[in-house]
Protein backbone atom coordinates (compact mmCIF):
# COMPACT_ATOMS: atom_id res chain seq x y z
CA UNK A 1 0.00 0.00 0.00
CA UNK A 2 1.29 3.64 -1.13
CA UNK A 3 3.01 5.54 2.35
CA UNK A 4 0.27 8.37 1.88
CA UNK A 5 -2.76 5.59 1.89
CA UNK A 6 -1.50 4.12 4.95
CA UNK A 7 -0.77 7.27 6.78
CA UNK A 8 -4.32 7.86 6.48
CA UNK A 9 -5.33 4.46 7.04
CA UNK A 10 -3.64 4.85 10.06
CA UNK A 11 -4.79 8.54 11.21
CA UNK A 12 -8.48 6.53 10.73
CA UNK A 13 -7.57 3.91 12.90
CA UNK A 14 -6.35 6.09 15.71
CA UNK A 15 -9.81 7.96 15.90
CA UNK A 16 -11.84 4.79 16.59
CA UNK A 17 -14.77 4.90 19.05
CA UNK A 18 -15.93 2.09 20.40
CA UNK A 19 -20.00 1.63 21.41
CA UNK A 20 -21.55 -0.08 23.98
CA UNK A 21 -22.12 -3.07 22.15
CA UNK A 22 -17.88 -3.53 21.61
CA UNK A 23 -18.34 -1.88 17.43
CA UNK A 24 -15.53 0.27 16.58
CA UNK A 25 -17.08 3.68 15.43
CA UNK A 26 -14.99 6.99 13.29
CA UNK A 27 -14.80 10.18 14.82
CA UNK A 28 -15.96 12.02 11.81
CA UNK A 29 -14.39 15.12 13.61
CA UNK A 30 -10.96 13.79 13.93
CA UNK A 31 -10.60 12.69 10.28
CA UNK A 32 -7.89 14.81 8.13
CA UNK A 33 -8.98 17.44 5.92
CA UNK A 34 -8.41 17.28 2.21
CA UNK A 35 -6.23 20.76 3.18
CA UNK A 36 -4.20 18.67 5.74
CA UNK A 37 -3.56 16.36 3.24
CA UNK A 38 -3.27 18.05 -0.26
CA UNK A 39 -2.80 21.47 0.82
CA UNK A 40 -5.05 24.58 0.01
CA UNK A 41 -2.77 25.04 -3.42
CA UNK A 42 -2.41 21.24 -4.99
CA UNK A 43 -0.26 20.87 -7.61
CA UNK A 44 -0.84 18.65 -10.75
CA UNK A 45 1.45 15.69 -10.95
CA UNK A 46 1.70 14.07 -14.28
CA UNK A 47 3.74 11.31 -12.79
CA UNK A 48 0.74 9.60 -10.85
CA UNK A 49 -0.03 7.68 -14.76
CA UNK A 50 1.70 6.86 -17.75
CA UNK A 51 2.34 9.63 -20.11
CA UNK A 52 0.36 9.96 -23.55
CA UNK A 53 2.03 8.86 -26.30
CA UNK A 54 3.30 11.66 -28.85
CA UNK A 55 4.44 10.01 -31.95
CA UNK A 56 3.22 6.95 -33.85
CA UNK A 57 5.45 4.05 -34.75
CA UNK A 58 6.19 2.92 -38.40
CA UNK A 59 3.86 0.33 -38.65
CA UNK A 60 0.97 2.48 -37.40
CA UNK A 61 1.90 5.40 -40.10
CA UNK A 62 -0.36 5.55 -41.94
CA UNK A 63 -3.40 5.66 -39.38
CA UNK A 64 -2.28 9.22 -38.35
CA UNK A 65 -5.81 11.71 -38.10
CA UNK A 66 -6.65 13.68 -41.03
CA UNK A 67 -6.75 17.20 -40.79
CA UNK A 68 -8.55 18.80 -38.69
CA UNK A 69 -10.36 20.86 -40.97
CA UNK A 70 -10.63 18.73 -43.47
CA UNK A 71 -14.28 17.67 -44.88
CA UNK A 72 -14.64 15.03 -47.57
CA UNK A 73 -17.32 15.98 -50.63
CA UNK A 74 -16.75 12.72 -52.54
CA UNK A 75 -18.70 9.80 -51.65
CA UNK A 76 -15.37 7.77 -52.79
CA UNK A 77 -13.38 9.56 -50.15
CA UNK A 78 -15.61 7.60 -47.18
CA UNK A 79 -15.63 4.62 -48.70
CA UNK A 80 -14.39 1.84 -46.52
CA UNK A 81 -11.67 0.38 -48.64
CA UNK A 82 -9.28 -1.15 -45.32
CA UNK A 83 -10.02 -3.34 -42.16
CA UNK A 84 -7.34 -3.00 -39.86
CA UNK A 85 -6.73 -5.75 -37.17
CA UNK A 86 -5.30 -3.61 -34.20
CA UNK A 87 -4.53 -4.60 -30.40
CA UNK A 88 -5.39 -2.19 -27.39
CA UNK A 89 -2.34 -1.06 -26.71
CA UNK A 90 -2.20 0.08 -30.49
CA UNK A 91 -5.85 1.53 -30.07
CA UNK A 92 -4.64 3.74 -27.22
CA UNK A 93 -1.67 4.82 -28.60
CA UNK A 94 -3.76 5.83 -31.75
CA UNK A 95 -6.22 7.92 -29.27
CA UNK A 96 -3.43 9.37 -27.43
CA UNK A 97 -1.71 11.03 -30.84
CA UNK A 98 -5.00 11.11 -33.33
CA UNK A 99 -7.79 12.70 -30.22
CA UNK A 100 -8.70 16.10 -31.21
CA UNK A 101 -10.81 16.08 -27.42
CA UNK A 102 -7.29 15.45 -26.12
CA UNK A 103 -5.22 18.23 -28.66
CA UNK A 104 -7.59 20.80 -27.21
CA UNK A 105 -7.29 19.70 -23.92
CA UNK A 106 -4.04 20.28 -24.10
CA UNK A 107 -4.28 23.58 -26.05
CA UNK A 108 -6.32 24.67 -22.81
CA UNK A 109 -3.26 23.93 -20.37
CA UNK A 110 -0.95 26.16 -23.06
CA UNK A 111 -3.73 29.32 -22.79
CA UNK A 112 -4.10 28.85 -19.04
CA UNK A 113 -0.34 29.13 -18.83
CA UNK A 114 0.17 32.18 -21.19
CA UNK A 115 -2.58 33.83 -18.67
CA UNK A 116 -0.52 33.17 -15.84
CA UNK A 117 2.25 34.89 -17.56
CA UNK A 118 -0.09 37.93 -18.74
CA UNK A 119 -1.02 37.91 -14.73
CA UNK A 120 2.66 38.34 -13.40
CA UNK A 121 3.45 41.04 -15.85
CA UNK A 122 2.01 43.09 -13.31
CA UNK A 123 5.17 43.29 -11.59
CA UNK A 124 7.28 45.02 -14.27
CA UNK A 125 6.52 48.64 -15.42
CA UNK A 126 5.32 49.66 -18.02
CA UNK A 127 6.99 51.80 -20.87
CA UNK A 128 4.85 53.63 -23.60
CA UNK A 129 6.48 55.04 -26.74
CA UNK A 130 4.03 57.97 -28.97
CA UNK A 131 6.21 59.75 -32.00
CA UNK A 132 4.46 61.79 -33.76
CA UNK A 133 5.35 63.00 -37.19
CA UNK A 134 8.96 61.50 -38.30
CA UNK A 135 8.68 63.98 -39.36
CA UNK A 136 5.51 66.03 -40.40
CA UNK A 137 5.70 69.46 -42.92
CA UNK A 138 4.11 72.48 -42.45
CA UNK A 139 3.87 74.70 -45.05
CA UNK A 140 2.10 78.38 -45.10
CA UNK A 141 1.61 81.81 -46.86
CA UNK A 142 0.86 85.33 -45.75
CA UNK A 143 0.12 88.46 -47.21
CA UNK A 144 -0.61 91.50 -44.85
CA UNK A 145 -3.01 94.60 -46.60
CA UNK A 146 -2.75 97.93 -44.54
CA UNK A 147 -6.24 100.28 -44.91
CA UNK A 148 -5.80 103.49 -43.76
CA UNK A 149 -7.48 106.90 -44.19
CA UNK A 150 -5.97 109.76 -45.87
CA UNK A 151 -6.19 113.20 -45.09
CA UNK A 152 -6.53 114.39 -48.83
CA UNK A 153 -9.92 113.95 -49.95
CA UNK A 154 -9.72 111.93 -52.85
CA UNK A 155 -12.10 112.27 -56.11
CA UNK A 156 -12.87 108.38 -56.07
CA UNK A 157 -12.52 107.21 -52.04
CA UNK A 158 -11.77 108.28 -48.98
CA UNK A 159 -9.25 104.92 -48.11
CA UNK A 160 -5.81 104.27 -49.39
CA UNK A 161 -5.20 100.49 -49.89
CA UNK A 162 -1.41 99.37 -49.05
CA UNK A 163 -0.41 95.59 -50.22
CA UNK A 164 2.37 94.24 -48.38
CA UNK A 165 5.20 91.39 -49.15
CA UNK A 166 3.89 87.84 -49.54
CA UNK A 167 5.63 85.55 -46.16
CA UNK A 168 6.40 81.59 -47.19
CA UNK A 169 7.44 79.58 -44.21
CA UNK A 170 8.54 76.08 -44.36
CA UNK A 171 8.80 73.99 -40.98
CA UNK A 172 9.61 70.14 -40.16
CA UNK A 173 9.18 68.90 -36.95
CA UNK A 174 9.73 65.67 -35.23
CA UNK A 175 7.74 64.74 -31.86
CA UNK A 176 8.82 62.16 -29.60
CA UNK A 177 7.21 61.33 -25.87
CA UNK A 178 8.45 58.00 -23.73
CA UNK A 179 6.04 57.22 -20.61
CA UNK A 180 7.42 54.97 -18.15
CA UNK A 181 4.91 54.17 -15.40
CA UNK A 182 5.45 51.41 -12.73
CA UNK A 183 3.03 50.41 -10.03
CA UNK A 184 4.71 50.12 -6.28
CA UNK A 185 1.80 49.46 -4.69
CA UNK A 186 -1.27 47.68 -6.11
CA UNK A 187 -3.59 45.54 -4.08
CA UNK A 188 -5.15 43.15 -6.44
CA UNK A 189 -1.38 42.40 -8.35
CA UNK A 190 -1.17 39.25 -6.09
CA UNK A 191 -4.22 38.28 -6.13
CA UNK A 192 -4.82 37.77 -9.78
CA UNK A 193 -1.70 36.32 -9.85
CA UNK A 194 -2.75 33.52 -7.71
CA UNK A 195 -5.91 33.01 -9.17
CA UNK A 196 -4.16 32.82 -12.41
CA UNK A 197 -1.90 29.94 -10.88
CA UNK A 198 -4.34 28.06 -9.73
CA UNK A 199 -6.09 28.56 -12.75
CA UNK A 200 -2.87 26.98 -14.64
CA UNK A 201 -2.99 24.21 -12.01
CA UNK A 202 -6.61 23.45 -12.38
CA UNK A 203 -6.38 22.96 -16.49
CA UNK A 204 -3.24 20.62 -15.93
CA UNK A 205 -5.44 18.48 -13.78
CA UNK A 206 -8.22 18.78 -16.43
CA UNK A 207 -5.62 17.53 -18.89
CA UNK A 208 -4.79 14.38 -16.52
CA UNK A 209 -8.93 14.20 -16.54
CA UNK A 210 -9.31 14.08 -20.12
CA UNK A 211 -6.34 11.59 -20.28
CA UNK A 212 -7.93 9.01 -18.02
CA UNK A 213 -11.14 9.07 -19.88
CA UNK A 214 -9.93 8.95 -23.06
CA UNK A 215 -8.14 6.11 -21.71
CA UNK A 216 -11.46 4.23 -20.22
CA UNK A 217 -13.44 5.33 -23.35
CA UNK A 218 -11.05 3.60 -25.69
CA UNK A 219 -10.63 0.45 -23.26
CA UNK A 220 -14.62 0.24 -23.59
CA UNK A 221 -15.15 0.86 -27.15
CA UNK A 222 -12.27 -1.98 -27.64
CA UNK A 223 -14.11 -4.59 -25.25
CA UNK A 224 -17.46 -4.14 -26.60
CA UNK A 225 -16.32 -4.57 -30.01
CA UNK A 226 -14.63 -7.96 -28.66
CA UNK A 227 -17.86 -8.75 -27.43
CA UNK A 228 -19.75 -8.20 -30.92
CA UNK A 229 -16.87 -10.39 -32.35
CA UNK A 230 -17.94 -12.84 -30.03
CA UNK A 231 -21.53 -12.72 -30.57
CA UNK A 232 -21.10 -13.00 -34.06
CA UNK A 233 -19.10 -16.01 -33.86
CA UNK A 234 -22.26 -17.67 -31.30
CA UNK A 235 -25.13 -16.58 -33.76
CA UNK A 236 -22.89 -18.05 -36.97
CA UNK A 237 -22.86 -21.07 -34.76
CA UNK A 238 -26.57 -21.37 -33.79
CA UNK A 239 -27.18 -20.40 -37.61
CA UNK A 240 -25.30 -23.77 -38.57
CA UNK A 241 -26.83 -25.72 -35.96
CA UNK A 242 -30.29 -24.64 -37.31
CA UNK A 243 -29.42 -25.58 -40.64
CA UNK A 244 -27.59 -28.85 -39.31
CA UNK A 245 -31.42 -29.04 -37.48
CA UNK A 246 -33.50 -28.56 -40.50
CA UNK A 247 -31.47 -30.78 -42.91
CA UNK A 248 -32.19 -33.97 -39.96
CA UNK A 249 -35.73 -32.99 -40.10
CA UNK A 250 -36.79 -32.56 -43.66
CA UNK A 251 -34.84 -35.61 -44.43
CA UNK A 252 -37.03 -37.77 -41.73
CA UNK A 253 -39.61 -36.13 -42.71
CA UNK A 254 -39.01 -37.56 -46.06
CA UNK A 255 -38.80 -40.53 -45.26
CA UNK A 256 -41.84 -40.55 -43.20
CA UNK A 257 -40.53 -41.26 -39.78
CA UNK A 258 -41.30 -36.84 -39.10
CA UNK A 259 -43.99 -34.56 -39.22
CA UNK A 260 -44.66 -31.52 -41.33
CA UNK A 261 -44.56 -30.05 -37.78
CA UNK A 262 -40.84 -30.50 -36.72
CA UNK A 263 -39.82 -29.36 -40.55
CA UNK A 264 -41.79 -26.12 -39.64
CA UNK A 265 -40.30 -25.77 -35.96
CA UNK A 266 -36.57 -25.75 -37.54
CA UNK A 267 -37.12 -23.32 -40.30
CA UNK A 268 -38.93 -20.84 -37.24
CA UNK A 269 -35.53 -21.84 -35.15
CA UNK A 270 -33.52 -20.48 -37.96
CA UNK A 271 -35.02 -17.73 -38.89
CA UNK A 272 -34.96 -16.82 -35.35
CA UNK A 273 -31.04 -17.46 -35.76
CA UNK A 274 -30.07 -15.75 -38.87
CA UNK A 275 -32.19 -12.66 -37.22
CA UNK A 276 -30.17 -12.63 -34.19
CA UNK A 277 -26.94 -13.34 -36.34
CA UNK A 278 -28.24 -9.85 -38.55
CA UNK A 279 -28.50 -7.85 -34.96
CA UNK A 280 -24.81 -9.10 -34.05
CA UNK A 281 -23.12 -8.10 -37.33
CA UNK A 282 -25.19 -4.63 -37.37
CA UNK A 283 -23.92 -4.50 -33.74
CA UNK A 284 -20.14 -5.23 -35.15
CA UNK A 285 -20.42 -2.98 -37.64
CA UNK A 286 -21.34 0.16 -35.19
CA UNK A 287 -19.16 -0.52 -32.48
CA UNK A 288 -16.22 -0.80 -35.08
CA UNK A 289 -17.20 2.85 -36.45
CA UNK A 290 -17.34 4.33 -33.25
CA UNK A 291 -13.76 3.14 -32.19
CA UNK A 292 -13.21 4.45 -35.09
CA UNK A 293 -14.60 7.91 -33.99
CA UNK A 294 -12.71 7.79 -30.32
CA UNK A 295 -9.25 7.54 -32.50
CA UNK A 296 -9.63 9.47 -35.03
CA UNK A 297 -8.72 7.15 -38.17
CA UNK A 298 -8.40 7.96 -41.80
CA UNK A 299 -12.32 8.68 -43.26
CA UNK A 300 -11.00 5.16 -44.94
CA UNK A 301 -10.36 2.55 -42.53
CA UNK A 302 -12.19 0.66 -40.09
CA UNK A 303 -10.78 -0.67 -37.10
CA UNK A 304 -11.09 -4.52 -36.05
CA UNK A 305 -10.36 -6.38 -32.71
CA UNK A 306 -6.89 -8.20 -33.48
CA UNK A 307 -7.96 -10.87 -30.54
CA UNK A 308 -10.68 -12.42 -29.13
CA UNK A 309 -12.42 -11.83 -25.68
CA UNK A 310 -10.92 -13.07 -22.58
CA UNK A 311 -9.99 -12.26 -18.88
CA UNK A 312 -7.79 -9.37 -18.41
CA UNK A 313 -6.41 -10.25 -15.17
CA UNK A 314 -7.77 -10.15 -11.64
CA UNK A 315 -8.21 -7.10 -9.25
CA UNK A 316 -5.87 -7.02 -6.61
CA UNK A 317 -6.58 -4.32 -3.89
CA UNK A 318 -9.27 -4.24 -1.96
CA UNK A 319 -12.83 -2.11 -1.35
CA UNK A 320 -11.62 -0.14 1.15
CA UNK A 321 -7.79 0.31 -0.38
CA UNK A 322 -9.69 1.66 -3.82
CA UNK A 323 -11.44 4.00 -1.88
CA UNK A 324 -8.79 5.34 -0.27
CA UNK A 325 -6.80 5.54 -3.52
CA UNK A 326 -9.36 7.07 -5.57
CA UNK A 327 -9.41 9.64 -2.47
CA UNK A 328 -5.65 10.68 -3.21
CA UNK A 329 -5.04 10.25 -6.92
CA UNK A 330 -8.16 11.97 -8.23
CA UNK A 331 -7.89 15.07 -9.53
CA UNK A 332 -11.29 16.35 -9.70
CA UNK A 333 -11.25 16.56 -5.57
CA UNK A 334 -7.92 18.28 -6.66
CA UNK A 335 -9.79 21.02 -8.65
CA UNK A 336 -12.57 21.84 -6.17
CA UNK A 337 -9.97 22.71 -3.72
CA UNK A 338 -8.61 24.95 -6.45
CA UNK A 339 -11.55 26.17 -7.00
CA UNK A 340 -11.86 27.25 -3.80
CA UNK A 341 -8.46 29.10 -3.64
CA UNK A 342 -9.48 30.76 -6.64
CA UNK A 343 -12.53 32.55 -5.22
CA UNK A 344 -10.62 33.67 -2.39
CA UNK A 345 -8.24 34.80 -4.74
CA UNK A 346 -10.71 36.86 -6.68
CA UNK A 347 -12.60 38.05 -3.53
CA UNK A 348 -9.43 40.10 -2.59
CA UNK A 349 -8.91 41.26 -6.31
CA UNK A 350 -12.18 42.21 -5.59
CA UNK A 351 -11.58 44.45 -2.69
CA UNK A 352 -8.33 45.90 -4.20
CA UNK A 353 -10.63 47.77 -5.85
CA UNK A 354 -11.29 50.13 -3.48
CA UNK A 355 -7.76 50.29 -1.93
CA UNK A 356 -5.39 52.88 -2.87
CA UNK A 357 -3.03 52.10 -5.80
CA UNK A 358 0.80 54.16 -5.85
CA UNK A 359 2.83 54.17 -8.88
CA UNK A 360 6.06 55.88 -9.74
CA UNK A 361 6.17 57.47 -13.38
CA UNK A 362 8.85 59.28 -16.02
CA UNK A 363 7.35 61.32 -18.64
CA UNK A 364 10.14 62.19 -21.37
CA UNK A 365 9.33 64.14 -24.67
CA UNK A 366 11.75 65.93 -26.85
CA UNK A 367 11.31 68.15 -30.09
CA UNK A 368 13.25 68.87 -33.06
CA UNK A 369 12.04 71.60 -35.53
CA UNK A 370 13.76 72.86 -38.92
CA UNK A 371 12.07 75.79 -40.87
CA UNK A 372 12.77 78.25 -43.45
CA UNK A 373 11.15 81.61 -44.08
CA UNK A 374 10.75 83.96 -47.00
CA UNK A 375 9.47 87.54 -47.10
CA UNK A 376 10.17 89.85 -50.15
CA UNK A 377 13.58 89.18 -50.78
CA UNK A 378 15.14 88.19 -47.55
CA UNK A 379 15.13 84.60 -46.40
CA UNK A 380 15.92 83.16 -43.09
CA UNK A 381 16.49 79.76 -42.20
CA UNK A 382 16.24 77.80 -38.58
CA UNK A 383 16.53 75.00 -36.61
CA UNK A 384 16.43 73.66 -32.83
CA UNK A 385 14.58 71.32 -30.63
CA UNK A 386 13.73 70.75 -26.94
CA UNK A 387 13.56 67.93 -24.24
CA UNK A 388 11.19 67.75 -21.17
CA UNK A 389 11.63 65.27 -18.74
CA UNK A 390 9.04 65.04 -15.59
CA UNK A 391 9.50 61.89 -12.41
CA UNK A 392 7.31 62.06 -10.06
CA UNK A 393 4.62 59.84 -8.13
CA UNK A 394 1.20 59.39 -8.49
CA UNK A 395 -1.88 57.71 -6.43
CA UNK A 396 -5.38 57.30 -6.62
CA UNK A 397 -7.67 55.79 -4.64
CA UNK A 398 -11.54 54.96 -5.30
CA UNK A 399 -12.79 55.29 -1.86
CA UNK A 400 -16.43 55.01 -2.59
CA UNK A 401 -17.78 53.21 -5.10
CA UNK A 402 -21.87 52.09 -3.76
CA UNK A 403 -21.09 48.95 -2.03
CA UNK A 404 -19.94 47.24 -5.29
CA UNK A 405 -16.59 45.86 -3.96
CA UNK A 406 -18.01 44.87 -1.02
CA UNK A 407 -20.83 43.12 -2.32
CA UNK A 408 -17.87 41.25 -5.12
CA UNK A 409 -16.02 40.25 -2.49
CA UNK A 410 -19.20 38.55 -0.84
CA UNK A 411 -20.13 36.89 -3.98
CA UNK A 412 -16.43 35.15 -4.33
CA UNK A 413 -16.38 33.83 -0.69
CA UNK A 414 -20.06 32.39 -1.26
CA UNK A 415 -18.58 30.54 -3.87
CA UNK A 416 -15.36 29.50 -2.53
CA UNK A 417 -17.99 28.19 -0.25
CA UNK A 418 -20.00 26.79 -2.59
CA UNK A 419 -16.91 24.62 -3.77
CA UNK A 420 -16.59 23.24 -0.40
CA UNK A 421 -19.91 22.11 -0.70
CA UNK A 422 -19.22 20.37 -4.25
CA UNK A 423 -16.39 18.94 -3.08
CA UNK A 424 -18.34 17.32 -0.40
CA UNK A 425 -20.68 15.72 -3.26
CA UNK A 426 -17.93 14.73 -5.40
CA UNK A 427 -16.48 12.90 -2.79
CA UNK A 428 -19.47 11.20 -2.43
CA UNK A 429 -19.50 10.48 -6.31
CA UNK A 430 -16.08 9.37 -6.16
CA UNK A 431 -16.85 6.42 -3.61
CA UNK A 432 -20.23 5.69 -5.34
CA UNK A 433 -18.26 5.07 -8.45
CA UNK A 434 -15.63 3.13 -7.18
CA UNK A 435 -18.23 0.58 -4.92
CA UNK A 436 -20.09 0.04 -8.04
CA UNK A 437 -17.66 -0.75 -10.45
CA UNK A 438 -16.47 -3.16 -7.17
CA UNK A 439 -19.34 -4.84 -6.58
CA UNK A 440 -20.23 -5.31 -10.45
CA UNK A 441 -16.50 -6.92 -10.83
CA UNK A 442 -17.42 -9.53 -7.85
CA UNK A 443 -21.00 -10.14 -9.97
CA UNK A 444 -19.33 -10.32 -13.32
CA UNK A 445 -17.03 -12.76 -11.92
CA UNK A 446 -19.47 -14.92 -10.27
CA UNK A 447 -21.76 -14.73 -13.60
CA UNK A 448 -18.38 -15.91 -15.70
CA UNK A 449 -18.54 -18.95 -13.85
CA UNK A 450 -21.59 -19.84 -13.84
CA UNK A 451 -22.69 -19.38 -17.34
CA UNK A 452 -19.26 -21.05 -18.42
CA UNK A 453 -20.91 -24.02 -16.73
CA UNK A 454 -24.12 -23.36 -18.36
CA UNK A 455 -22.60 -23.44 -21.50
CA UNK A 456 -20.98 -26.65 -20.94
CA UNK A 457 -24.29 -28.23 -19.75
CA UNK A 458 -26.36 -26.86 -22.59
CA UNK A 459 -23.99 -28.06 -25.39
CA UNK A 460 -23.76 -31.68 -24.11
CA UNK A 461 -27.91 -31.25 -23.11
CA UNK A 462 -28.44 -30.23 -27.19
CA UNK A 463 -25.97 -33.51 -28.36
CA UNK A 464 -28.17 -35.65 -26.26
CA UNK A 465 -31.26 -34.28 -27.56
CA UNK A 466 -30.17 -34.70 -31.74
CA UNK A 467 -29.26 -38.31 -30.51
CA UNK A 468 -32.40 -38.69 -28.81
CA UNK A 469 -34.42 -37.07 -31.99
CA UNK A 470 -32.18 -39.09 -34.35
CA UNK A 471 -33.25 -42.36 -32.56
CA UNK A 472 -36.92 -41.04 -32.84
CA UNK A 473 -37.34 -40.98 -28.80
CA UNK A 474 -38.09 -36.92 -28.83
CA UNK A 475 -39.35 -34.42 -31.24
CA UNK A 476 -37.75 -31.62 -33.04
CA UNK A 477 -39.25 -28.93 -30.04
CA UNK A 478 -36.63 -30.61 -27.66
CA UNK A 479 -33.86 -29.89 -29.94
CA UNK A 480 -35.07 -26.36 -30.70
CA UNK A 481 -35.55 -25.50 -26.81
CA UNK A 482 -32.07 -27.24 -26.22
CA UNK A 483 -30.80 -24.76 -29.18
CA UNK A 484 -31.73 -21.30 -27.76
CA UNK A 485 -30.74 -22.16 -24.35
CA UNK A 486 -27.29 -22.98 -25.69
CA UNK A 487 -27.55 -19.62 -27.58
CA UNK A 488 -28.63 -17.52 -24.72
CA UNK A 489 -26.21 -19.39 -22.57
CA UNK A 490 -22.75 -18.37 -25.10
CA UNK A 491 -24.30 -15.21 -25.42
CA UNK A 492 -24.32 -14.39 -21.62
CA UNK A 493 -21.30 -15.72 -21.16
CA UNK A 494 -19.38 -13.51 -23.88
CA UNK A 495 -21.60 -10.43 -22.27
CA UNK A 496 -20.03 -11.03 -18.49
CA UNK A 497 -16.30 -11.66 -19.99
CA UNK A 498 -16.93 -8.28 -21.99
CA UNK A 499 -18.74 -6.06 -18.69
CA UNK A 500 -15.94 -7.87 -16.06
CA UNK A 501 -13.49 -6.63 -18.46
CA UNK A 502 -14.87 -3.13 -18.66
CA UNK A 503 -15.38 -2.94 -15.04
CA UNK A 504 -11.72 -3.61 -14.60
CA UNK A 505 -10.51 -0.45 -16.75
CA UNK A 506 -13.36 1.78 -14.84
CA UNK A 507 -11.29 0.52 -11.72
CA UNK A 508 -7.93 1.59 -12.69
CA UNK A 509 -9.62 4.70 -13.99
CA UNK A 510 -11.50 5.69 -10.82
CA UNK A 511 -8.71 4.57 -8.03
CA UNK A 512 -5.52 5.67 -10.45
CA UNK A 513 -4.29 1.76 -9.67
CA UNK A 514 -2.91 -0.83 -12.06
CA UNK A 515 -2.85 -3.82 -9.82
CA UNK A 516 -3.80 -6.16 -11.99
CA UNK A 517 -2.64 -9.35 -11.41
CA UNK A 518 -2.22 -11.73 -14.75
CA UNK A 519 -4.26 -14.81 -14.84
CA UNK A 520 -2.16 -18.25 -14.62
CA UNK A 521 -1.30 -20.24 -18.31
CA UNK A 522 -4.25 -22.32 -19.47
CA UNK A 523 -2.98 -25.91 -19.32
CA UNK A 524 -4.29 -26.80 -22.85
CA UNK A 525 -4.54 -30.52 -24.43
CA UNK A 526 -1.93 -31.21 -27.36
CA UNK A 527 -4.40 -33.09 -29.55
CA UNK A 528 -6.54 -30.55 -31.59
CA UNK A 529 -9.96 -31.09 -30.97
CA UNK A 530 -12.50 -32.34 -33.29
CA UNK A 531 -14.52 -29.87 -34.89
CA UNK A 532 -18.44 -30.06 -34.19
CA UNK A 533 -20.15 -31.09 -37.28
CA UNK A 534 -22.68 -27.83 -36.84
CA UNK A 535 -19.61 -25.81 -37.67
CA UNK A 536 -18.85 -27.76 -40.58
CA UNK A 537 -21.76 -26.43 -42.54
CA UNK A 538 -21.08 -23.46 -44.53
CA UNK A 539 -23.21 -20.42 -44.21
CA UNK A 540 -24.88 -18.64 -46.66
CA UNK A 541 -24.95 -14.82 -47.14
CA UNK A 542 -28.64 -13.65 -46.89
CA UNK A 543 -29.96 -11.44 -50.02
CA UNK A 544 -30.20 -7.74 -48.84
CA UNK A 545 -34.11 -7.41 -50.12
CA UNK A 546 -35.29 -4.57 -49.55
CA UNK A 547 -37.92 -3.33 -46.75
CA UNK A 548 -40.95 -3.01 -49.32
CA UNK A 549 -40.57 -6.31 -50.42
CA UNK A 550 -39.38 -8.53 -47.52
CA UNK A 551 -42.68 -6.96 -45.80
CA UNK A 552 -45.02 -9.35 -48.15
CA UNK A 553 -42.79 -12.05 -47.58
CA UNK A 554 -44.76 -12.65 -43.97
CA UNK A 555 -48.25 -11.29 -45.31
Amino acid sequence: MPSHIAGVASAQESSEVTTDNGAALIDQSTLPTAIEQKGSRPQADPSVLPPAATTLPETLDSLNSPPSLALPDQPDQVRIRELRPLTLAEVEQLAEVNSPSLKAVALEVQQAKSSLRAAISSWYPTLNLTANGLPQYLSSQEQFFDNTVSDVESPTTGLEEEQGDITFSEVSTANFQATLNWNLIDPARVPEISAARDSFERARDAYLIALRDLRLSVATAYYRLQQYDSQVDVSKQSVAASLLSLRYARSRFQAGVATKLEVLEAETQLARDQDGLISALNSQVRARRNLARIIDLPQDVTPTAASPSKVVGVWEPSLQESIIAAYAFREELDQFILDISINNSSANAALAAVQPVLSIFNNFSTQRLDGKQSEGSLSTSYYGWNMDNTVGLSASWNIFDGGKARADYRRKKQAAEASAYQFANERGEIRLQVEQSFYDLRANQQTIRTTSREVLSQREALRLARLRFAAGVTTQREVVDNQRDLTRAQTRHVQALSDYNITIAELRRYTGLDQVGACPPQDLPSDKAQTPESEQIQIKPSPNIPACQASLLGS
